[in-house]
């Protein structure tokens, strides 16, 4: 068998004085250079096996060239590394057909051993049936990360997003699990069909078959589910190890077959939904538990994508808190801005609740700071705040209200006795009450300001004052 070639086009003299001895060492004959013009000339004489690049060689891009290189040679693998890690840059490297996608910095080995992946698999690259979208904005929108952290994130999501393999979200609360759905849907082929977020754990346990899979009504006619709303599409299921069994078992059902039938009734229906789901639980000790499905959890394990938390991403802070400080101002909030040194105080910060977390409390500060400038002083007391709980008499706020639920709500748990109960949704329900109208009292009336500080979609807010009936504020 001849010696493989490979062609590395890098502007880095560091990296490719290593990569060539390393792939060198490996058995393979290496020709470098850092002028695209030269890369295009060995490229169209049929020279190298397999091409390395970086995305820029000087104020050339790679993927400006990546069209041409595909038409000449549309069988050479391509590795793409790159300094820019963002999901733009993997998606790109994804959407021009490369083979695959290396962040810098990487470990050599790693380029050694994709570089034997790539020319083991050189059958030839298709060429893309859909249009490039370099410079589509939500590859910057969707998600935000440049940290080492979320590079093997954005690789999966690259590799997945055409699919219609069933991808299960773990990561803890706030890490942004709905987003990463989201932009898996609308970054890929299915990006003109539904999004359709279902969140398990917001569902009345009795009603999330009918929620799921529909119901025949009361006039005989089927009410559709979010299946088959969302057929061709994508379903999310949020929080799915908080499905109850016989969910569990329409869930594999359809997993199984893309077969369901509504509540009520005999007929068999087929969807094309794509399922992705979502937990911040550890669905292997639910297994252990009993109170989740073996055989679902692999159904739904077939691609895993684990969200780091926000504290294993500290580089990412900055950015993130820029592009919450955007969005206030695209919301009518005002613009302002956030000087180093606060930005060094917010990643210095743990941060339990994680992302969420974060655009709570700049949100916070934006909603009650006059200032355009967003100081290290505010954030330090925005942190001390997010972390104080109310205190009266020394006894906590938890304490206290465990105290009013002793009082109050458990005589009535200790009286039922048959079938399933509402006091869980009583509770919640004049909790939420004066929660929210002390929220809008805080910001004068302002729903907007109001949904920001309690960390709520400004629609479910709307929704939950008009189902409350909650006067606002004079």
């Amino acid at each position: 068998m001849s010696q493989a070639t490979v062609l590395l086009a890098d502007d880095d003299a560091g990296i490719r004085l290593i990569a060539s001895q390393t792939l060198i060492a490996e058995g393979y004959a290496v020709r470098s250079t850092t002028n695209p013009t030269a890369l295009m000339r060995w490229v169209r004489n049929g020279d190298g096996d397999l091409l390395i690049t970086d995305v820029y060689m000087g104020d050339e891009c790679i993927f400006d060239i990546m069209p041409e290189i595909r038409a000449e040679r549309p069988e050479l693998p391509i590795i793409v590394i790159s300094g820019q890690s963002t999901l733009m840059t993997a998606m790109s490297a994804t959407e021009h057909g490369a083979f695959d996608y290396l962040p810098k910095p990487f470990d050599i080995d790693e380029l050694a051993q994709m570089t034997k992946r790539a020319l083991q698999s050189r059958e030839g690259q298709k060429k893309l049936d859909r249009p490039v979208r370099v410079s589509d904005p939500r590859l910057t929108e969707a998600v935000i990360g440049r940290s080492a952290a979320m590079q093997e994130v954005f690789r999966t999501m690259s590799r997945v997003k055409n699919t219609a393999l069933t991808i299960l979200i773990e990561g803890e609360s706030g890490t942004g699990k709905e987003t990463i759905a989201r932009a898996i849907h609308d970054l890929g082929n299915r990006e003109t069909k539904p999004f359709v977020p279902v969140n398990m754990a917001a569902v009345e346990r009795d009603r999330i078959e009918a929620e799921l899979f529909g119901v025949v009504g009361s006039d005989g006619k089927v009410i559709p589910g979010k299946v088959a709303q969302s057929d061709g599409g994508t379903l999310f299921l949020d929080e799915v190890g908080d499905m109850p069994l016989d969910a569990q078992t329409q869930l594999l059902r359809f997993l199984q077959n893309g077969e369901f039938s509504p509540v009520g009734s005999n007929k068999v229906d087929v969807s094309t939904t794509r399922v992705i789901a979502a937990t911040s639980r550890d669905l292997r000790s639910l297994i252990e538990e009993g109170s989740f499905r073996n055989d679902l959890f692999y159904r739904l394990n077939v691609v895993t994508i684990a969200i780091p938390p926000l504290r294993a991403r500290k580089d990412d802070i900055p950015e993130l808190a820029k592009r919450f400080l955007k969005r206030a101002e695209m919301d009518g909030l005002g613009q302002k801005t956030i000087d180093a040194k606060a930005l060094k105080r917010l990643s210095l910060h743990d941060w339990p609740g994680n992302v969420r977390e974060l655009q709570n409390v700049v949100m916070r500060m934006i909603a009650l700071s006059s200032e355009p400038i967003i100081s290290e002083d505010l954030v330090q007391t925005s942190l001390v705040s997010e972390r104080r709980l109310p205190k009266e008499n020394g006894a906590s706020f938890e304490q206290k209200l465990r105290d009013l639920l002793r009082e109050h709500v458990e005589p009535d748990l200790r009286a039922f006795s048959e079938g399933e109960g509402t006091i869980y949704h009583d509770v919640v329900s004049m909790v939420e009450r004066p929660l929210i109208e002390l929220a809008l009292n805080v910001t004068g009336g302002n729903k907007v300001r109001a949904a920001q500080l309690l960390g709520m979609n400004r629609n479910t807010l709307r929704s939950k004052i008009n189902t409350l009936e909650i006067a606002s504020p004079e």
